[in-house]
């Protein structure tokens, strides 16, 4: 099978690699000539992607990795040598409303979603020549308010992190860039109810929810060349919810929490 050469030579781990997301990703990065690292903890799912795209002739190779783990980053690390590219998109989603969130899941939600890109970046960045480059996937809900507490929290963490590590390693040559994706199908939007889903829905002027080949084709660009000049940005892929929206709405459909 014929492959593209737009990602020729680089090395990119992609954290949350084995499923939804992260798959399609992972995939999309082969295809364009890219030698993939498929980090994750579901170990089955993720031996099961390196099979079927080994079988099609692309260099993915699966890796057991918790993102939460620093003596994990560092074998990885070790063992790697070089790294061009670090896609940061392991994440849990967190629906419980602010007066019903506990400590274990705020916890847990942070240490996925916010430390794991920490601890990759502190990882691999030293592994990275000038040119290369680091994509935080975060979510609209890092745009403006919403009510799954901690997951939004986490989200505009991972935002700020984002930012922050654009002014850091930006003189090292390196490019730091967040995608923000909207309601997209995925394990974790499998978790949010109907009610949410047709609110949501409803306020999309595309009229419907995206697909993870709506956020490959975004990752493969941030990696490659052509986005040389990109660092610090936030790209919104949302089908147009965050244009003219608030959440609201839509907290409002799936009803008022008890006081």
């Amino acid at each position: 099978m014929a492959h593209g050469n737009r990602l020729d030579g680089k090395i990119v781990v992609l954290t949350g690699g084995a499923r939804g997301q992260g798959a399609a990703g992972v995939t999309a990065l082969a295809r364009a000539g890219a030698t993939v690292v498929a980090a994750d903890i579901l170990d089955d799912d993720g031996r099961a992607l390196e099979k079927t795209l080994v079988e099609q002739g692309l260099p993915v190779s699966y890796r057991h990795l918790d993102v939460t783990d620093p003596e994990a980053w560092a074998a990885m690390a070790a063992e790697l040598g070089r790294v061009d590219a670090l896609v940061n998109n392991a994440g849990v989603a967190a629906r419980d409303r602010l007066p019903h969130v506990d400590l274990a899941t705020w916890h847990r939600t942070f240490e996925i979603n916010v430390t794991g890109p920490l601890l990759g970046i502190q990882a691999l960045v030293p592994l990275m020549a000038p040119g290369s480059t680091i994509v935080n996937i975060c979510s609209v809900a890092a745009l403006s308010g919403h009510v799954a507490a901690a997951y939004t929290a986490s989200k505009w963490a991972l935002r700020g992190l984002t930012r922050t590590a654009s002014l850091e390693f930006g003189a090292r040559g390196i490019r730091v860039n967040a995608v923000m994706p909207g309601l997209v199908e995925t394990p974790l939007m499998a978790s949010a109810s109907s009610a949410f889903r047709d609110a949501a829905l409803a306020e999309i002027p595309l009229g419907r929810t995206g697909t993870v080949d709506d956020i490959a084709p975004l990752i493969v660009f941030l990696v490659s060349d052509d986005s040389s000049y990109l660092n610090g940005a936030e790209i919104v892929v949302d089908g147009g919810l965050t244009a003219h929206t608030s959440h609201k709405g839509i907290a409002d459909a799936i009803g008022t929490p008890p006081g």
